[in-house]
């Protein structure tokens, strides 16, 4: 496996959630709150459980979902550079502690928005093409598909169409 194309993959899919985050309608603002975004070993019952729902009162902004992702993206990659600098070669366990990391953040994000959200849609779909890939034997090349090319695709242009420019 080419691990600088692995890491591109995780680098793209990590930009891909950033972008699902912030599309669709524009609400009013709230206060600022940031989701944080830490980057944890799923265990498969977490993956496997439904996302929760919002309540009518607590659905945020397809805006506000593209943001959130953005941040959940931009730690994600973060995590990542760090690994990566840190001189020894990143490992399966690695890719798959990010890409499960991803999919439960943007599962989070998600269930966040109105049922009816294109983002909420695509963050979902995004999250499921990254929890594929996290469950693979080899994370990083499971994560290099056109089905996750795709949906970070889809979730990057829901969130364009929300006012948020983000490329997962």
């Amino acid at each position: 496996m080419n691990r600088v194309r692995a890491i591109f993959s995780v680098l793209a899919c990590t930009s891909l959630l950033a972008l699902a985050a912030c599309g669709g309608e524009e609400a009013a603002p709230t206060g600022g709150a940031s989701p944080s975004a830490t980057v944890a070993s799923a265990t498969s019952a977490a993956s496997t459980a439904a996302p929760p729902t919002a309540d009518a009162a607590d659905v945020v902004s397809d805006k506000q979902l593209c943001e959130s992702a953005k941040q959940a993206s931009d730690k994600m990659k973060e995590d990542l550079v760090a690994a990566v600098s840190s001189g020894s070669e990143p490992s399966p366990a690695l890719f798959q502690k990010i890409l499960s990391g991803l999919q439960n953040e943007v599962t989070r994000v998600a269930a966040t928005g109105a049922t009816d959200s294109k983002v909420a849609a695509a963050l979902e779909e995004f999250g499921a093409e990254a929890g594929k890939a996290a469950n693979a034997t080899d994370p990083a090349t499971a994560a290099d598909n056109p089905g996750f090319e795709k949906a970070g695709a889809a979730l990057s242009t829901a969130c364009k169409s929300a006012g948020v420019n983000v490329n997962f």
